[in-house]
């Protein structure tokens, strides 16, 4: 039920009051005429729905005959006119007027229901919605609007219940076809439907860029990826602004490792979406994989700009800040990661390191002071902290950490047991252990990364 149908159901309102009175096979009684001054409403409506514009046709309402101004479907069509034409208040008054009269209408409830959509309401949406269904369950439109609704809630069987209804309904309903496809393919358990349904869209529209973008998810959930790449590229063909498209573009790229490629689709994603993060950040990861610290830096600082929430891209901007040895702009970045996740010691201990780096002895302690209230005092990851608190006492935890058992946990223990020797200046211990750390043959913790530059600096 899109704003636009509205219209071009009244206009089919507006034509039906042409056709001559029939009557039923049972006897009924025949429709009554209509009158001169109808017939010439209606011829001069018609035409202006045709050709004119939506204020003019509103204003010919004006002339209206006077038995025809409590005409249900006449009503609905002003009101679909109004609301069209960006009057919502006016709409919905009459809207309301005609259920409170006819409310087992299911035009007039439909009405209703665009209405509550354009304000948001999603409750009255629904409750209108559900009222069609109680009249008549296999009505596609409204099947497809709680289907809608299912769907941004991620409900996804509802919504492919509703979807099927539709579609069963009006089997070459686009809306349904592709919502139905998009469920199944969601719930993940029939790619062979999900196929059939996109492949049967595409078909009857073979315009329909996103049928190809879905048909393109599929083939990349089965690693296809060059069938995955000629989909999406099918896809940018027919709607080349569309940023989504690109992103998948570029993860079949990377997969298919053609790194140019993922570089170029992400860029033109980011280009197309300015001021959405995931453009920067896609690049930012590609970047720092290719072992480009100058291109990641620049773009994971786009990222916590475009959206400071993201926590992720906090540690990867610390990383290559403290590479670029911007300790500042590092201990910022590690300082948020630190208060999405309190209880990872990694980033309590890098905040404290770069407070050492800048030479800010009383901020190092006031910082690790704080974090140290709430850790476990036997813990290894406390006395860490402590150390770096008291700027002594490391003889006392290094039997412990060449006890640790957890091979991660004992590789993040000795990167912070030899930055601290390279912070006070005792090189050859702090390269001992930065060496026994590369020795693990290990990427499992980002502390290695950081090892790995002080052995071979890049």
């Amino acid at each position: 039920m899109k704003k636009t149908l509205i219209v071009i159901s009244g206009l089919f309102i507006a034509m039906s009051m042409f056709a001559a009175p029939t009557s039923s096979p049972s006897g009924a009684k025949n429709v009554p005429a209509m009158s001169q001054s109808e017939v010439e409403f209606a011829e001069k409506l018609s035409k202006v729905l045709e050709n004119g514009t939506l204020e003019e046709a509103i204003a010919l309402f004006d002339t209206m005959p006077e038995n025809q101004r409590d005409n249900v479907d006449m009503l609905s069509l002003k009101a679909s006119l109004l609301f069209s034409a960006g009057n919502v208040k006016e709409a919905e008054r009459i809207a309301v007027s005609l259920l409170s009269k006819n409310p087992k209408n299911v035009e007039v409830l439909g009405l209703n229901a665009i209405i509550a959509k354009q304000k948001n309401d999603s409750a009255k949406m629904n409750q209108y919605l559900k009222q069609i269904i109680a009249i008549e369950p296999k009505n596609a439109d409204a099947n497809i609007e709680l289907g809608n609704m299912e769907a941004l809630k991620r409900n996804y069987r509802n919504a492919r219940d509703y979807y099927r209804t539709a579609v069963l309904s009006d089997p070459t309903n686009e809306d349904a076809l592709f919502g139905y496809g998009k469920m199944v393919y969601f719930l993940g358990k029939n790619d062979k439907e999900a196929k059939e349904i996109f492949d049967r869209l595409i078909a009857k529209n073979p315009s329909h860029a996103q049928a190809y973008s879905y048909r393109g998810k599929l083939e990349a959930e089965n690693r296809d990826y060059r069938s995955a790449k000629q989909y999406v590229l099918t896809a940018i063909e027919k709607e080349p602004s569309n940023s989504d498209f690109y992103f998948d573009l570029g993860t079949y790229c990377r997969y298919l490792g053609d790194f140019a490629g993922a570089e170029e689709a992400w860029s033109k994603a980011r280009d197309l979406d300015p001021d959405y993060f995931l453009g920067y950040a896609y690049l930012a990861g590609l970047y720092d994989e290719q072992n480009k610290p100058k291109e990641a830096l620049e773009n994971y600082r786009k990222v916590v700009e475009k959206n400071p929430q993201y926590y992720y891209a906090y540690e990867s901007l610390g990383i290559l800040a403290w590479h670029d040895k911007n300790y500042g702009e590092a201990k910022d970045a590690f300082e948020e990661a630190h208060k999405k996740n309190l209880d990872n010691v990694s980033y309590t201990l890098m905040v404290a390191a770069c407070y050492m780096k800048e030479k800010n002895y009383q901020g190092c302690k006031a910082f690790t002071e704080k974090a140290m209230r709430t850790m476990d005092r036997n813990s290894t990851e406390y006395l860490l902290v402590r150390l770096y608190h008291d700027q002594a006492g490391e003889s006392s935890i290094a039997q412990k950490i060449q006890n640790e058992k957890n091979k991660t946990k004992k590789g993040k223990f000795l990167y912070y047991f030899a930055l601290y020797y390279d912070l006070k200046g005792k090189y050859d211990l702090a390269q001992k252990y930065y060496a026994e750390i590369t020795d693990m043959k290990s990427a499992m913790f980002f502390e290695y990364r950081l090892a790995q530059w002080e052995i071979e600096p890049s």
